[in-house]
């Protein structure tokens, strides 16, 4: 007795059964590998160097080598409560969403490890696409990574300069030393940038980017300084 063909309804699912393993595959994959290896660029260092047709500056330290008040500045400029969150500061969300409604300006409101998904794996722009593979890879990286590899990963890849990626090379190109002696001024200089990192410059600084270098200092000091990144340090 001869068998019945699969339907076709059967054969779609076969479909997006292959499709949703072979998501899962690509996306997955990556994030637990890269809890463990470091990083050979990022997506963003790939574009730029496209579309520049230049090489970019990434030397991937680890963080170790990397003093700590590095760490505390990123944290104290673009995500202060990132020791105890999930991947998502729904304050900040919820707060930006009010704002926008109220006829202000749509801002971001990205935690750090937002930021290493989108520019670790993604493309730039604001399409519904891209802020759901964003949600996808952040809560994966959440759940797969201890925030000490996210504070690492993060501190290796963020866009510091014209063609400069993290804190190593940017250490040396502004101030010519290693990653490990970066003063706390300096450490919150690099940071001051990091909302607009090509226009903004840590080795010209404006009085915008000293306004906002003096702002990080106080945030800084009103964490606790280094200790209060003591805990996922030392994991």
């Amino acid at each position: 007795m001869s068998r019945k063909p699969p339907s076709v309804i059967s054969r779609i699912r076969r479909w997006l059964l292959r499709l949703t393993l072979l998501f899962l595959l690509l996306t997955l994959l990556p994030v637990a590998v890269l809890r463990w290896v470091p990083p050979p660029g990022s997506a963003v260092i790939l574009q730029r160097w496209v579309a520049e047709g230049s090489p970019q500056t990434y030397d991937w330290t680890p963080l170790e080598r990397i003093a700590p008040v590095a760490g505390l500045a990123v944290v104290a400029a673009e995500d202060q409560k990132f020791p105890r969150h999930h991947g998502f500061d729904l304050d900040a969300i919820q707060d930006a969403v009010l704002e926008r409604l109220d006829g202000g300006q749509l801002r971001g409101a990205s935690t750090l490890t937002q930021q290493v998904a989108r520019n670790l794996f993604l493309w730039q722009g604001r399409s519904f696409v891209r802020k759901g593979l964003e949600a996808w890879f952040t809560a994966w990286i959440e759940l797969l990574w201890p925030k000490r590899r996210v504070l690492e990963v993060y501190l290796n890849i963020a866009e510091m300069g014209e063609r400069t990626f993290g804190v190593a090379p940017a250490s040396r190109r502004y101030f010519r030393r290693e990653p490990a002696q970066l003063s706390r001024e300096q450490a919150a200089l690099l940071a001051a940038v990091l909302p607009n990192p090509v226009r903004l410059r840590a080795d010209r600084p404006s009085d915008y980017v000293r306004q906002r270098q003096r702002w990080i200092l106080r945030q800084m000091d009103q964490l606790g300084g280094t200790a209060y990144l003591r805990d996922i340090l030392a994991r």
